[in-house]
């Protein structure tokens, strides 16, 4: 990743972020501001995996894994209280067929 496209990233990272804090005001994960947040984090993920190779399916999978690894629910629940769980649910929401 060239120096440029890291700091895309990074700037992605921080909009997801504040967007989701923002959604969790609503407390609704199907809210226009929480599938913004599912878009985001849908094109930072693009950022890092091979192109052709997002799947929603793949993209539920990883949204599990923040409420289920401790270590992606303290990163999340450190934006705001519950996000992580917040965050999958809207994921799978925003995933659906």
């Amino acid at each position: 990743m060239r120096e440029e496209q890291w700091q895309k990233s990074q700037e992605l990272s921080a909009e997801i972020n504040e967007t989701l804090k923002t959604a969790l005001k609503f407390g609704d994960p199907d809210s226009e501001m929480a599938q913004k947040a599912c878009d985001l984090h849908r094109q930072w993920l693009c950022m890092f995996w091979e192109d052709g190779t997002y799947s929603k399916k793949a993209h539920k999978g990883l949204a599990e894994t923040y409420v289920a690894d401790e270590r992606f629910k303290k990163y999340y629940d450190a934006i705001a209280d519950g996000a992580a769980v917040f965050l999958r649910d809207s994921i799978i929401i925003y995933c659906q067929e």
